[in-house]
């Protein structure tokens, strides 16, 4: 938005321009300054608030990188990334299955999906965890044979809960990505002699990508938060280190402050990746790529400097 004056030149008009040309002055937008210095001052009171608390800083800062935080933490991203893992693969599997003509198999995915999206996944866990009340021993005839409770570790009982429950929504996003993707193109392919399999694997899964990968960036995102529940069935995560120090040592409070800053830290690191996919991706789609955050940060401060006068 600019604010354009008239003014009239008082020397001779050049020929076939009566008119003086336009000297346009960007306007300046105080309402974004008053905002900005609303919301500085909030931020401040909130942090001054939490200085002035009951929480011993120091106990804070001197756990962050202890030996149990930061196994913790290791847990935690193996867990999310095999859960996810497990999804993705269950996910691509079912979502073809729903897809398919055979109403067996279509019907046998929507049975997957309805359960594992209807019950809670803290519910999932706590099932996997105590499966041996139902079944006692697993038994596989020639092949595997042993106790469940010696098989449902807190880890397999963790990755059951996270990853059969992740793949029933990353079902759901595949089945939207493939959908996104023309019939045309599948028939095309279909014409050129490809089977269905290749089609899937060549022609429409590269294009449904770009569908595909930004809630599935978020999924995992949510994963890493997800995993905290993983304490339930006494897998040690982040939550549960943090917790066990806090409860030894009577610093509750400063503990959790530490398991929150590992997880957005890791929440972070992972939002950046995200990000630089979703970017590749792109590609071919928009005629100009989203900035990148430090190209964000730049235009911002440029943005901040008075504006010259054309």
């Amino acid at each position: 938005m600019t604010e354009v004056t008239d003014t009239f030149d008082k020397g001779p008009a050049v020929a076939g321009s009566p008119y003086e040309p336009i000297r346009a002055i960007p306007v300046r937008h105080y309402g974004r300054w008053i905002s900005a210095v609303v919301v500085v001052a909030l931020l401040a009171w909130l942090v001054y608030a939490f200085s002035q608390g009951n929480i011993l800083w120091g106990t804070v800062w001197d756990k962050l990188f202890d030996r149990t935080v930061l196994q913790g933490l290791w847990r935690t991203v193996l867990i999310s990334v095999c859960a996810m893992a497990v999804g993705l693969v269950l996910g691509l599997l079912f979502a073809v299955m729903r897809l398919s003509k055979n109403p067996v198999t279509g019907a046998v995915a929507w049975l997957y999906i309805w359960f594992f999206r209807g019950t809670p996944v803290y519910v999932q866990l706590l099932m996997w965890f105590n499966l041996a009340l139902i079944f006692p021993v697993i038994n596989l005839m020639p092949l595997y044979k042993n106790d469940t409770v010696a098989v449902m570790t807190p880890f397999v009982a963790a990755l059951l809960g996270l990853g059969l429950n992740e793949g029933a929504y990353m079902a759901e996003i595949v089945r939207a990505g493939i959908q996104s993707v023309d019939e045309g193109q599948t028939e095309a392919a279909h014409a050129l002699g490809m089977t269905g399999t290749r089609t899937m694997r060549r022609i429409v899964l590269p294009q449904a990508m770009r569908v595909i990968i930004p809630p599935t960036g978020n999924e995992f995102i949510n994963m890493l938060k997800t995993s905290s529940l993983v304490s339930a069935v006494q897998y040690t995560e982040l939550l549960r280190s943090t917790s066990n120090i806090g409860s030894d040592s009577t610093a509750i409070m400063e503990l959790y402050f530490v398991a929150c800053f590992w997880y957005l830290v890791l929440t972070s690191v992972f939002s950046v990746g995200q990000f630089y996919v979703e970017r590749r991706y792109a590609r071919g789609s928009l005629r100009t790529l989203p900035l990148t955050p430090w190209q964000k940060v730049r235009a911002n401060l440029t943005t901040l400097r008075r504006p010259k006068v054309a």
